[in-house]
C-alpha cells in the first residue's frame, strides 16, 4: 500500500498559475531544485492531468549533462511511472506513461493501494477530489515570494483539511517549503 502525496509550488496568495496561466515565477533556485530532487526520489508513480503532463514531459527528452540539479530530476522522472488523467485527450505516448480518461477517487485509491511507495498527484485540478475526500496523506508546498492576484488556486475552495505541520525550510531566494500531514 502506497502513500498519497500532493506537492506544488504556489504564490504567497495561494496560486499555482497566474490569471494568464503563467507560472515561470515558480522556477526553483538550484538550492531549492536539489531539495525537491531529494524529496522526489521516493515517488514511484506520478498522477497528473493534461496540463501538468504537457509541462513535465520535457523531462523525458531533455538532454543530460548541462546542470546537475536538472540532470538528477530528469533521472528521477524517467525512473517513475506516470499516469495521465484527461477527458480532453484520447491517449498519450511517452515512456513509462499510461492513460486514464477520467480519474475518480476510487481509481486513485486503487492506484495507491497497488503502489509500494509514494504516489504523487500533481496539479490542483487533478488533486481536487482527493483533497476534498481527505485521501491525501502528505502535502508539500513551496511558497514562492510572489503575489499574483488570481489564477489557478493550489487548493479547491470547498476542501476542509485538518493538517499538522511536520517540516519547514526557508531558501535563500525567499521560497519557503512547508510539509503537512493529515491531523
Amino acid at each position: 500500500m502506497g502513500t498519497l502525496r500532493y506537492g506544488m509550488s504556489c504564490s504567497l496568495d495561494g496560486y499555482v498559475a497566474d490569471a494568464g496561466g503563467g507560472f515561470a515565477w515558480t522556477a526553483p533556485s538550484v538550492e531549492a531544485h536539489l531539495f525537491v530532487n531529494a524529496l522526489t526520489r521516493d515517488v514511484r508513480t506520478f498522477v497528473m492531468g493534461r496540463n501538468m503532463f504537457e509541462t513535465m514531459r520535457v523531462w523525458d527528452t531533455m538532454p543530460l549533462g548541462e546542470e546537475p540539479a536538472t540532470d538528477e530530476f530528469a533521472q528521477i522522472w524517467r525512473a517513475a511511472d506516470k499516469i495521465v488523467c484527461s477527458d480532453s485527450l484520447t491517449g498519450v505516448e511517452a515512456p513509462r506513461t499510461s492513460f486514464e480518461p477520467r480519474l475518480t477517487t476510487d481509481r486513485l485509491a486503487e492506484i495507491v493501494a497497488a503502489t509500494h511507495g509514494v504516489v504523487e498527484v500533481s496539479g490542483p485540478t487533478t488533486a481536487a477530489d482527493a483533497l476534498r475526500a481527505g485521501m491525501v496523506d502528505d502535502i508539500r508546498l513551496f511558497v514562492v515570494p510572489h503575489v499574483v492576484g488570481g489564477g489557478l488556486r493550489a487548493f479547491p475552495d470547498d476542501a476542509r483539511l485538518p493538517l499538522e505541520l511536520t517540516d519547514e525550510r526557508r531558501f535563500d531566494d525567499g521560497t519557503v517549503y512547508l510539509r503537512y500531514r493529515r491531523a
